[in-house]
């Protein structure tokens, strides 16, 4: 693009063509990393929580790995310890309490002596003897019995106040809900070593530095792989797998056709956790596997089954701003504008059958391409 700028002279002013420079565009891995960033100021603590919770997987208990089992302190040493720390919470200073000491035998006693002659005061045997009468059964003789008519037993209706009836709401469905993420994949074979690739840092934004090329990797071995790490929301991760898959998708060709199929139970593993950040990433990585070669659109149509049903929950959950101005949706995260996009591209992408199959699935859609 160029812009007009101006250069005064002397005698006239005079207006060159001046070369703008264009950012370069940030990927979508990078700005979910900045979106972290962001949202780790307003909510602290948001990633332990879901960790406690089990929403997302832990990690390994070391940089090396996890602790091996005869290493591992058992359950039995954990509830002890645990008693021990509790019990040295609960102790009391002595300013506050005066913990009691236990008392040697010469000195319990000296103490047996002295309360040897001592006698028991009245106020204490009269609450006995009361507690006694109290307590005696209707057959003794010192038992006071009720009169007839003075008690509240056998009558035909209750003298007990009217108890309001709880308000009882029907119980929620539960359809979008977050489900909880299990380890991928992704995270057994990155940490294992297993994976070419390595984050290269830079000064605006983070990349992926593959140490093969990426023409010569196995499709059928790696892209599943990488496809099953979008459900990962823990950097290094989410980045790595997205990054991967995008370039894989942009440099594969005539090699993602024939993994199609592997890659349906990854994609539907992904849209099943009902989070909206993963459902919003795995549908911009859908779209761009439609548009990444030929006849990909039309091969996914016999799988719309097992990728559709999460799509029609999310369809109708676009955001209402009103009479305000949304400056996010560059960013492309309402995924009710994402559903309805991708199903345009599918529908345009796979061939005559998949409108129909997109109807049966998700009967409010309208299409895009028929008039």
């Amino acid at each position: 693009q160029e812009s007009l700028h101006p250069r005064c002279n002397r005698a006239r002013c005079e207006w060159r063509p001046v070369a703008m420079v264009a950012n370069p565009k940030i990927s979508v891995a990078a700005q979910l990393q900045a979106e972290d960033q962001f949202e780790r100021s307003l909510k602290l603590g948001r990633r332990k929580v879901d960790k406690l919770m089990g929403k997302i997987p832990k990690g390994t208990e070391s940089c090396f790995g996890d602790f091996p089992i005869e290493a591992v302190r058992t359950e039995q040493c954990r509830v002890t310890s645990m008693r021990l720390i509790g019990s040295a919470a609960l102790t009391q200073t002595p300013r506050q309490h005066p913990t009691v000491v236990p008392l040697s035998g010469q000195q319990q006693e000296h103490q047996q002596q002295q309360n040897l002659g001592r006698t028991v005061p009245v106020d204490l045997q009269s609450a006995v003897s009361s507690m006694e009468a109290h307590l005696a059964s209707p057959r003794s003789p010192n038992s006071a019995f009720m009169l007839r008519g003075t008690g509240s037993g056998g009558r035909a209706f209750s003298t007990s106040p009217r108890q309001p009836q709880p308000k009882t709401t029907p119980p929620k469905a539960g359809a979008c809900q977050r489900r909880p993420i299990k380890p991928t994949e992704f995270r057994r074979f990155y940490d294992r070593g297993d994976l070419p690739i390595q984050v290269q840092h830079t000064g605006t934004q983070n990349r992926v530095q593959w140490k093969v090329d990426v023409d010569k990797l196995d499709y059928h071995h790696y892209l599943p792989i990488f496809v099953d790490g979008l459900r990962e929301k823990e950097d290094p991760y989410r980045f790595l797998a997205i990054e991967g898959t995008y370039n894989m998708l942009e440099n594969g060709g005539s090699k993602i056709l024939p993994v199609v199929p592997q890659l349906v139970i990854p994609i539907k593993a992904a849209l099943n956790t009902r989070d909206v950040e993963v459902v919003v990433t795995t549908l911009k990585v859908l779209q761009a596997l439609v548009l990444s070669a030929e006849m990909i659109g039309e091969a996914l149509v016999p799988y719309y089954r097992q990728l559709l049903p999460v799509l029609n929950i999310f369809k109708s959950h676009t955001s209402s701003t009103y009479d305000q101005i949304d400056y996010g949706q560059r960013k492309r995260r309402d995924v009710g504008e994402m559903v309805d996009e991708t199903l345009e591209v599918l529908e345009a992408n796979g061939g005559e059958d998949a409108f129909i199959n997109i109807k049966y699935m998700i009967p409010t859609y309208e299409s895009s391409v028929m008039d």
